[in-house]
């Protein structure tokens, strides 16, 4: 019998519009975990965000953080597998980032520890709200300069603003294949992001590389937005969530219900995933 891995997407997907899992999808996942089906999740979040909105399901399992950046442990924060970039590939993101007159918000390792930094000066409202929904998140580091901005092992960076502002770096990025760079338009929100990362930190790697850890001989995958193309090519069947952009609908397997009604537990259940 073919050992199969399950892997949805949060956003949009598994978390409702309210960014909670309701207890109907916990309750089937977490059943059908503990009778040994092969799941996980790939987001875009950080393990400590996503830990906060999937507050419930189980941590037994290894997850895909920061689209495809890490594989980790959620129950005790250890990193499994990472893709980071050179010195130089932060070198030259920086320079393209600083001419266009953006400042992001930058993820990396200072001193060891996790760190999420940003200037307060250049604050937009999509920053603010960023912000705003993560309260307590210790990994926020709030800096006066961009030489502090930089700092440490940066692994990733997140551009918020207008789509008209961030469009000239995604054309740079998107054409450089040191990167993979993705301009999608945050849910529910009027502002864009852009978001850059080495070009091996995808989901559809880190998919690939949780499938060799595992054994597993398949791939089942759930989505809704244009991040997740690259975890739909790399699956044998992968689903959109009623609510997905037009994009991921034209390549699934098949159209599954909305993120607000339990769609990708609801399918699990039927699929009969344990038999």
């Amino acid at each position: 019998m073919d050992k199969t891995l399950y892997v949805t997407d949060l956003d949009g997907t598994l978390l409702n519009t309210k960014d909670r899992i309701d207890d109907f999808s916990i309750r089937t996942i977490n059943e059908l975990t503990s009778k040994g089906m092969l799941f996980t999740y790939a987001t875009a979040r950080s393990l400590v965000s996503a830990s906060k909105v999937t507050e419930g399901l189980s941590v037994d399992i290894p997850i895909i953080a920061y689209n495809g950046a890490f594989i980790m442990k959620p129950s005790t924060g250890e990193i499994l597998s990472e893709e980071g970039y050179t010195e130089e590939e932060r070198s030259y993101a920086r320079s393209v980032i600083e001419a266009h007159k953006i400042s992001p918000m930058v993820y990396s390792f200072v001193d060891g520890i996790e760190r999420v930094s940003w200037i307060p000066e250049f604050e937009n409202d999509g920053v603010r709200r960023y912000l705003s929904v993560r309260k307590g998140d210790r990994r926020f580091r709030s800096v006066s300069d961009n030489d502090h901005l930089y700092e440490g092992e940066v692994f990733y960076y997140t551009c918020i603003g207008e789509k008209e502002e961030l469009q000239p770096v995604y054309d740079i990025f998107s054409l450089d294949p040191r990167y993979r760079c993705t301009l999608q338009q945050e849910l529910y929100r009027p502002e864009y992001w852009c978001e850059i990362m080495p070009a091996r930190a995808s989901k559809k790697n880190a998919i690939g590389k949780l499938k060799e850890m595992w054994g597993c001989d398949r791939v089942v995958s759930f989505g809704d937005s244009l991040n997740d193309i690259p975890m739909f090519e790399i699956s044998d069947e992968c689903y959109a969530v009623a609510n997905a952009c037009p994009e991921l609908k034209a390549v699934a397997t098949g159209i599954i219900g909305s993120n607000d009604d339990n769609a990708v537990a609801k399918w699990l259940l039927e699929a009969d995933v344990l038999k």
